[in-house]
């Protein structure tokens, strides 16, 4: 099972929001100075929220792994995992280990990054789309999200391991049967990485 979902912030009334968070995540919120910054955060609580309600999951214990992936404690076959970037925030939920990642695909990006540290044949991949920056973002969300499901986030090196896009998204020699999911939010990327595949993505519009 695999549940994927997004939301954008804009639409958050981070008053209302805010009081329906637990005194936790508040403290988080009012760390942020900007609003921009304190709604990504409160909306991805509120996200999670909704989609773990939706999974009968009640007052969930979470818990912070070694390299910095949250869990939760009190139910040991669900699994999360959260990202944001601009005015999107994003959830995945499975009952296996998953990761997920949202990036604004930004027509601007630098695409040395992916010649330093990407695999050689993903950076040749980029230069020769015709949208090269377009191109670097599908294998830029891609690479976090497996990132992600590894539970090891930037401690694996982006280019220790290859994706490759085809057909089939697929890890080069993986030896789990990962499975991609890729998605085209306009503006955004999201990818998620984990044991099912999946066409559906929830949009939600409101979240209280």
């Amino acid at each position: 099972m695999i549940r994927l979902a997004y939301y954008n912030v804009e639409n958050l009334d981070l008053k209302k929001g805010y009081e329906l968070v637990p005194d936790k995540r508040k403290e988080k919120i009012d760390f942020y100075r900007f609003d921009k910054d304190k709604k990504l955060s409160c909306g991805a609580y509120l996200l999670l929220q909704k989609e773990l309600n939706e999974e009968d999951i009640i007052n969930p214990e979470f818990e912070i792994g070694k390299y910095g992936k949250a869990y939760i404690s009190n139910y040991e076959d669900i699994y999360f995992n959260i990202s944001h970037s601009g005015k999107i925030v994003c959830c995945a939920i499975s009952d296996r280990e998953v990761g997920v990642d949202v990036e604004y695909n930004d027509p601007e990006i630098d695409l040395t990054i992916a010649k330093n540290y990407f695999y050689n044949s993903e950076y040749e991949n980029i230069m020769k789309s015709s949208l090269p920056s377009n191109e670097f973002f599908k294998y830029w969300v891609l690479k976090e999200s497996y990132m992600k499901y590894t539970g090891l986030g930037f401690n694996l090196d982006l280019n220790s391991f290859e994706i490759i896009i085809d057909k089939e998204i697929k890890l080069k020699n993986d030896k789990n049967n990962i499975k991609f999911n890729l998605f085209d939010l306009g503006e955004y990327k999201l990818a998620s990485a984990g044991h099912f595949k999946t066409k559906n993505i929830k949009k939600y519009r409101q979240l209280y």
